[in-house]
């Protein structure tokens, strides 16, 4: 069946031309930041859409947010229009299972530290007694057992890490050998986990999910990676168990962002002091770039709209309620 897509927003040359080369022949695309004629359109694809495109197309079905998450003002919106799906895209779940490991690297093996120290000609850490973990032994626990999780398992198991995981709705048919656990587990799974893995959306349900009794269960040298959003993790009991020196963490995602463009040379990420700890590896919420992001995403995007021209059920469904 023939489908009109829009994609609400001006797209480069690389993401359009391997888009247009992925997509099929029956799906005819359109894109720009205003939709001329949006009662024509059966797809529409904005992480964050105008309600009047919504209110006005009345043939469309579909909305694709271009990335992974749902934004809350998107969910309140959707809400009022049962009719239309929402879909997520899970393109940069590579790149960022690929960061996220790398940050556990580089806190267990304390890369940052040492390298800052090398700059100055300093030796001394070859000397001393090792801080490096040894992680070929140790078990990686995995909250939030999605996409990314998926990735960070494969890669941690070719690292001779056993992996254990958590997911809110356990699937009989996941096709692993990987132990996937509800979250009434989470205080037993984290006493043994050498290194937490924080792969979960930010829902109501998880917002401050680990706080300061479960960072308390986590062993000596613990090893914690958020690569999913700051607030499931409190802050200050964060700072708190990092800064007495207990655990080391590699952290991607923050408690407060730049709010305009000239505030991205100068934002504190945080209203405690992570940047003083030396075991702390911190990234800028940058774990799903890549130098393919745009090629991944434009593959993926081909995958759904391809999909929903062939009649087949569109992947990655969000579910409003569930807010992922």
């Amino acid at each position: 069946m023939k489908i009109n897509a829009h994609i609400l927003d001006s797209a480069d040359q690389e993401f359009t031309g391997a888009l247009e080369a992925a997509l099929d022949s029956r799906v005819r695309l359109t894109t720009g930041e205003k939709m001329n004629d949006p009662d024509r359109c059966h797809i529409l694809v904005s992480g964050r859409p105008p309600g009047k495109y919504l209110k006005a197309g009345s043939n469309l079905h579909t909305l694709i947010i271009p990335w992974s998450g749902l934004p809350i003002a998107t969910r309140e919106l959707m809400s009022a229009y049962p009719h239309i799906s929402v879909h997520n895209l899970h393109h940069n779940a590579a790149p960022v299972a690929e960061t996220a490991v790398s940050l556990m690297l580089a806190a267990a093996r304390e890369i940052v530290p040492v390298d800052r120290l090398f700059r100055d000609h300093d030796w001394r850490p070859r000397y001393r007694p090792g801080r490096q973990i040894y992680l070929g032994n140790k078990t990686a626990l995995i909250l939030g057992y999605g996409a990314v999780g998926r990735k960070i398992e494969r890669i941690c198991r070719g690292l001779g890490m056993s992996v254990t995981a958590i997911k809110k709705r356990i699937d009989s048919n996941e096709g692993t050998d990987t132990p996937i656990f509800g979250r009434e587990r989470l205080p037993e799974l984290l006493r043994g986990a050498a290194v937490l893995f924080v792969c979960l959306p930010l829902t109501v349900e998880t917002e401050g999910m680990i706080g300061p009794e479960e960072l308390k269960l986590l062993p000596d040298e613990g090893i914690i990676v958020n690569i999913a959003r700051g607030a499931i993790i409190e802050e200050q009991a964060l700072y708190d168990e990092l800064n007495s020196g207990r655990l080391r963490a590699g952290l991607d995602v923050w408690y407060n962002y730049p709010d305009s463009e000239d505030a991205r040379s100068d934002t504190a990420p945080a209203a405690c002091p992570f940047e003083q700890l030396d075991n702390v590896v911190m990234t800028p919420h940058m774990a799903g770039h890549s130098d393919i992001t745009e090629r991944l995403r434009a593959e993926h995007l081909a995958e759904l709209l391809n999909a929903a021209a062939g009649r087949r059920p569109i992947p990655n469904k969000v579910d409003l309620q569930g807010g992922y």
